[in-house]
């Protein structure tokens, strides 16, 4: 249950993710093969046609989306150097 909070605690807070994406994909600390699995992760969750709920049902069909994104978002924090984590207070 409190992985869940902590979903929804991370998709409110979305806008402060944008710097930080900038900044992984243009530090020099961030190893190449970490970037392009960062982009590869990104290409792969924009260009996949299936959804697991349908987006035509609203809100819920929306659900599917977020949770792809913040697992995606999550795994490149992961990938991350602890000094871009500290700076952008990812921990």
């Amino acid at each position: 249950m409190f992985n869940y909070f902590k979903r929804i605690k991370f998709i409110l807070k979305f806008w402060r993710f944008i710097p930080f994406l900038k900044e992984f994909f243009f530090s020099r600390e961030v190893a190449v093969q970490k970037k392009v699995i960062g982009l590869l992760l990104i290409l792969a969750y924009a260009l996949f046609p299936f959804d697991l709920i349908p987006d035509f049902l609203s809100l819920i069909g929306i659900v599917d989306d977020v949770v792809i994104a913040t697992f995606v978002l999550e795994r490149m924090i992961n990938m991350a150097p602890e000094s871009l984590k500290d700076k952008y207070k990812l921990n």
